[in-house]
């Protein structure tokens, strides 16, 4: 079964023009949508996830990543195509969104428990592998603002891998935080794995992208190979070392899920 169908979609930015008159913007109020200077952050992209996947999204700076991981998590809602997700999501994506910088860590614990479904009484379950978790002890009744990026990033994690997400979503912010806790938090994920989420995430390190089953390689918003990563990881880093040989010509590597699905089973045998 799919838990995440991404179909034909497009999402479209109006590039920024600087300072402008308001006899401008009074005129633009009234231009068609077609007369605007569009951006395609992310353009006719087609793929579907299966319970249990690890995908990477890999490319360029620019290339759309984080558009596609916001439409994923519902952040953003796309201009064309249609996104269908089946099951509780935990996302990490910008560092400290989803919390409010004048509440403690105790109190933004709840209010992001609160926004995936959980009540007072099952968040209060959780807050003390929570607290744990993320070493933060003396610090959850302080306000956020008072945190560091790493010790924001600590909570954020330790939140979202403790509210039973189906389906995880990683930007890169894992690179914030010291080299211990990284560790830990890769540890936690790979846990995750064996439990059976799924895990999508963004990475320019080709280490961690090697560790996922497949991966999707966006450019300039298109979708260039959709594949497993031991294929498509290298063709995007020979790619990155001399642009001007060009993207591959093929396109598009359609997933054989068969085979995807033996590759993992394998994956999980050698672990086990």
């Amino acid at each position: 079964m799919n838990i995440v169908a991404v179909n034909n979609v497009s999402k479209v930015f109006r590039r920024a023009a600087g300072p402008r008159l308001m006899r401008e913007y009074v005129r633009d109020m009234f231009r068609s949508r077609n007369d605007a200077d569009p951006f395609y952050a992310l353009k006719n992209v087609s793929f579907a996830i299966a319970a249990r996947e690890s995908v990477a999204i890999i490319g360029a700076n620019g290339a759309g990543k984080s558009t596609l991981l916001g439409v994923i998590a519902g952040l953003a809602n796309p201009d064309e195509g249609s996104v269908e997700v089946n099951g509780r999501i935990a996302a990490l994506l910008e560092l400290g969104s989803g919390f409010h910088p004048e509440l403690t860590g105790t109190e933004n614990v709840f209010l992001n428990a609160s926004l995936l479904g959980f009540n007072e009484k099952q968040t209060r379950e959780l807050l003390g592998a929570i607290v744990e978790f993320a070493e933060l002890r003396q610090s959850m009744h302080q306000p956020i603002r008072t945190y560091s990026t790493g010790m924001i990033m600590r909570l954020a994690f330790s939140v979202a891998v403790h509210v039973d997400p189906a389906i995880l979503i990683v930007d890169e912010v894992m690179a914030v935080g010291d080299v211990a806790f990284q560790e830990k938090c890769q540890r936690r994920i790979q846990t995750l794995r064996e439990e059976g989420r799924t895990l999508i995430c963004v990475t320019h390190s080709p280490g961690l992208m090697e560790t996922c089953d497949r991966s999707i390689w966006l450019h300039h918003g298109e979708l260039v190979m959709d594949g497993p990563s031991a294929e498509v990881v290298p063709a995007y880093v020979n790619y990155m070392a001399a642009p001007e040989n060009g993207l591959p010509t093929a396109t598009v590597k359609p997933v054989n899920k068969v085979r995807m699905l033996r590759t993992v089973s394998r994956a999980r045998a050698r672990r086990g």
